[in-house]
């Protein structure tokens, strides 16, 4: 009951302090992304050393190390990130935190920073057709799908784009531009490997996680649409997970004491994990994460971490470790998925007889 008590007086305490949007100084250079996307643009875009690309090819997705990804994963292309916070003001401090972990494990920034405004997170209460007609048009011009990661209503809103690029709610949805932040008048995009026109109503992300979706959170009036829907994940993205705490009377469905009430479900193709975080990890602050990237020994235990749906940290630090199972699960992720992408990439662009180049990748702005 203490700890209940506990996380109300916090939710509230937030709401206090009101809401309003956060002011970023970071920039982006202008890029090259006005090239029309056709067949064979995007893979002669990234341009790789051989001997790089067969290192690429040559890791398990499931196993990189931080030399893995520092040394060889880097120093290829990766997938956008698109982080979507939760729906206090403050909690965008939660989110700037994991971009931080995930920088300083070695995701290139240019990957993670919203282009438009340089922020590292989208508000949950971002039009969800807006969200999806970003990921269409990253999906476009990068040609590797994009990751999303959302916490608390920023988790509704994670599962709630999914729904949208399955058509759920509408039968097309405009691309949207995320460098001028405006929308195209279009409904379809190149698919960047075959060079065919496609709609963005099924476009794929690769991985999706929500950590926290549910409770209070749904009775905002913009996330019920998603009541009855908030467990279902579509086949529109690969990979999905999802986590909650029991006790959690903010983003835990009945306070996250019915485990079917919590559990995610596909509704076709995509593979879905549902994990149970300890009673001791916090609703507001589990993306509260920058401080384990700057400890060796804990970096190395989240480097070598085994997804499992009832993870136990069973080893102790000299310093905190705060909110580590949930860091490691989806670093593990995050990893697999960057992984996957680059090698899909490259083994298109060697299919199409595209050659090796002696230049970085597109890393894009």
């Amino acid at each position: 009951m203490k700890r209940i008590c506990w996380h109300i007086s916090l939710i509230s305490l937030l709401i206090l302090l009101g809401s309003g949007c956060a002011s970023y100084n970071y920039r982006y250079r202008q890029s090259t992304y006005d090239t029309r996307v056709e067949q064979g643009t995007v893979l002669k875009s990234i341009q790789l050393p051989a001997e790089i690309e067969d290192k690429i090819l040559a890791l398990d997705p499931e196993n990189i190390d931080e030399a893995g990804v520092r040394e060889i994963l880097a120093r290829g292309p990766a997938p956008r990130i698109i982080n979507i916070r939760g729906g206090v003001y403050p909690v965008y401090l939660a989110m700037e935190s994991f971009s931080t972990f995930l920088i300083e494990m070695g995701y290139p920034e240019s990957k993670i920073r919203n282009p438009a405004d340089g922020s590292y997170s989208y508000s949950p209460y971002t039009n969800s057709a807006k969200i999806a007609g970003i990921i269409a048009w990253y999906y476009e011009k990068e040609g590797m799908k994009v990751m999303l990661v959302g916490h608390s209503g920023g988790g509704i809103q994670t599962v709630k784009v999914l729904h949208e690029l399955a058509g759920t709610f509408e039968d097309k949805i405009r691309v949207w531009n995320p460098l001028t932040d405006e929308e195209e008048d279009r409904y379809s995009i190149i698919e960047p490997l075959a060079g065919v026109e496609r709609p963005v109503i099924g476009v794929q992300v690769g991985y999706a996680t929500a950590v926290g979706a549910g409770g209070l959170a749904t009775l905002v009036p913009t996330h019920w649409s998603m009541i009855g829907r908030l467990r279902k994940i579509p086949d529109t993205v690969e990979y999905f997970t999802g986590f909650y705490t029991i006790l959690d009377p903010i983003g835990g469905t009945f306070l996250g004491l019915v485990k079917s009430e919590n559990t995610y479900e596909a509704n076709g193709t995509a593979t879905v994990r549902t994990v149970t975080l300890p009673l001791t990890y916090n609703h507001v602050s589990v993306p509260f994460t920058s401080h384990l990237a700057s400890n060796k020994a804990i970096r190395d235990w989240i480097n070598n971490y085994v997804p499992s749906d009832e993870p136990e940290l069973t080893v102790e630090f000299d310093t905190s470790s705060a909110n580590i199972l949930w860091a490691a699960d989806v670093w593990h992720s995050v990893k697999k998925q960057w992984c996957l992408e680059a090698q899909r990439l490259i083994r298109a662009k060697r299919s199409m007889g595209v050659g090796s180049g002696s230049t970085g990748p597109n890393v894009g702005p």
